[in-house]
């Protein structure tokens, strides 16, 4: 049986690689436009595809009770070769907006054994320190969605094919590396094919029902918000006059210093609570939605970059801590179901959040279009308060 610590570190190196593949679209979203005479509506299709994708994976995966009753990382393995497959599907020659949507619905019903499968594992190696390694684990996703945006910049002067090759490649080496070097956990009480009046059954306990509706409504702004940094990036310097040549590596920088919040608030969670801290997190990216219009018209680009930052790490930072809530109140034997029922149901908010966004982008001023996604945290940490009220 491998160590801990080894066992942590590949996990958190095949999340990161599989995890490539979900954002590898966005980050050659201009390129797609050009190669394939797009609208550029598409990007809100193409993001929401992903989404919907993923949503339909985890509750095929949640109804069929593939991570509980196989092993989770043969589970992994063949939803990393098959989502790096079809994300090869963007590069066909003769493709629509129909048809790329269509490539990127099913790499997202593949993610669905790649995330919610990837905790599963740590949950299975890890009962004592579980929020700290799912720290880990979500920093590797961030690291993993935020990586073809850096390889976009990288590859600037070469094809964007590049990317979508360079990420399906990721996938395959994420996928071989987990079945080749992590068993079964000792952790693990192997499930019996779920029974449909046990899905209902999961929300009946109060601090279960607690950490889902947290996680809901820190989904709400999490995939709206990451989807459109690049475009409140070129809004803001649209506005200032300026065309720079960096806005796709900023992108990464943004998205990525989220993988970095996501480590630290599972070390402290360790000391000071993970309700507490993911309360706490919530309520700060809940804050920025507020105040965004602000640093939108200020003409000082370095406030406007380093509150895009702040935004950017305490936006996903509760992840792993609602992860964890989610894992620790549910029973041994559903919970891979159950992380997996729970990121089906919070990823349908994304798709939600996104095409609201997308639909009233036309419609309002962009700087005054994000306060919007206040909602998802507001409702989150009702959640939590209210729970915390109720234990008086």
């Amino acid at each position: 049986m491998p160590t801990n610590r080894k066992v942590l570190l590949v996990i958190v190196f095949a999340q990161f690689c599989c995890t490539s593949l979900w954002f590898a679209g966005n980050a050659v979203y201009h390129d797609l436009l050009l190669a394939y005479d797009l609208l550029p509506s598409a990007l809100a299709h193409l993001t929401t595809a992903v989404q919907f994708g993923f949503i339909t994976g985890t509750l095929v995966f949640a109804l069929l009770s593939f991570a509980d009753r196989f092993s989770p990382s043969k589970v992994f393995l063949v939803s990393a070769l098959l989502a790096g497959v079809f994300n090869l599907g963007l590069l066909y020659n003769t493709n629509t907006l129909f048809s790329l949507m269509g490539f990127r619905f099913v790499t997202g019903f593949f993610l669905a054994g790649i995330y919610p499968v990837g905790m599963k594992i740590a949950a299975d190696y890890f009962q004592q320190g579980l929020g700290k390694s799912l720290g880990f684990l979500v920093g590797a996703l961030v690291l993993g969605t935020a990586l073809p945006h850096l390889l976009k910049d990288l590859t600037a002067t070469i094809s964007w094919t590049s990317v979508i090759w360079s990420t399906t490649l990721l996938s395959f080496l994420g996928g071989s590396l987990m079945v080749l070097l992590i068993p079964d956990g000792p952790f693990r009480k192997k499930g019996s094919k779920l029974k449909l009046q046990q899905l209902g059954g999961l929300f009946k306990h109060k601090d279960f029902r607690m950490a889902a509706f947290g996680y809901f409504g820190h989904m709400w702004e999490l995939y709206t918000f990451w989807a459109f940094v690049p475009v409140m990036l070129f809004t803001y310097y649209q506005k200032i006059e300026t065309t720079p040549t960096y806005t796709s590596l900023l992108a990464f920088a943004i998205i990525a210093t989220g993988g970095l919040a996501c480590v630290c608030s599972g070390y402290a969670a360790q000391k000071f609570g993970t309700k507490k801290i993911a309360g706490l997190t919530l309520a700060l990216s809940g804050v920025c939605c507020l105040v965004s219009p602000l640093f939108f018209t200020t003409v000082n680009e370095i406030l406007f970059i380093a509150f895009l930052f702040f935004w950017g790490a305490v936006v996903v930072a509760d992840s792993p801590l609602f992860s964890t809530l989610v894992a620790h109140n549910a029973d041994a034997k559903t919970k891979g179901t159950a992380l997996t029922l729970v990121n089906c149901l919070g990823y349908s908010l994304t798709i939600v959040s996104i095409q609201l966004i997308a639909y009233l982008s036309t419609r309002i001023p962009t700087e005054f279009l994000f306060m919007i996604l206040g909602v998802g945290p507001a409702f989150g940490v009702l959640a939590l308060v209210k729970k915390r009220s109720n234990t008086k």
